[in-house]
């Protein structure tokens, strides 16, 4: 008797833990991405360009800007350090987990311009060549990364935002493909669910 009573009780516990965890709610973003209303978009630092596709980070770090820009929730500011509300952090995948790199710190300079028109946004080359006093990147390296693109969004009005764990992140295949850029429409989705559950209330 003793023993059934036991194993009813530990059946008990057992479902009411799996109603619980099927109960629990998916994180929330932070409320500072819900009230933001500036963003710059860069490349991951640590990302160097392939050799395959130098820039390949570059034009996915316009894409980003473009779907933003097209999305309008934003005022999307081209350069870092321009006191942005949020930092998103880009990086394209690799073909593979190792490759030759070259790293390069002009990657999170713009080389061109993006433009709102009726429909979407156009993107602009920058015309002739860089200084002549530009340095020259170092030589090739081998870089092991991942195989998928990743879009990071940080806190921008803090020291050292990069330091601290991101406060949405999504890596997938091709999710800075242009011109649908997965990533930017995921995004969108996390904050509209998180204004709704704001809404709601406790």
């Amino acid at each position: 008797m003793l023993y059934r009573s036991v194993t009813l009780i530990a059946a008990f516990l057992f479902v009411t833990a799996i109603e619980f965890s099927k109960d629990k709610k998916k994180p929330i973003l932070p409320a500072y991405v819900l009230t933001a209303r500036t963003v710059t978009v860069i490349i991951d630092p640590e990302a160097g360009m392939t050799i395959d596709d130098p820039r390949a980070n570059q034009m996915a770090q316009k894409d980003v800007e473009a779907a933003l820009m097209n999305w309008g929730r934003f005022d999307v500011r081209m350069m870092a350090g321009g006191g942005a509300d949020l930092i998103i952090v880009v990086r394209k995948g690799h073909a593979h987990n190792v490759e030759p790199t070259i790293p390069d710190p002009r990657q999170n300079g713009h080389l061109g311009s993006i433009t709102p028109i009726d429909g979407g946004v156009g993107i602009g080359a920058q015309q002739g060549h860089p200084p002549p006093d530009s340095p020259v990147p170092p030589g090739p390296q081998i870089e092991a990364g991942p195989t998928q693109d990743t879009f990071a969004v940080y806190r921008g009005d803090v020291d050292k935002p990069l330091d601290a764990a991101p406060a949405w992140r999504y890596t997938a295949s091709d999710a800075l493909q242009s011109p649908s850029v997965p990533a930017v429409d995921k995004f969108r989705k996390a904050i509209a669910d998180a204004e709704k559950a704001a809404a709601k209330g406790p």
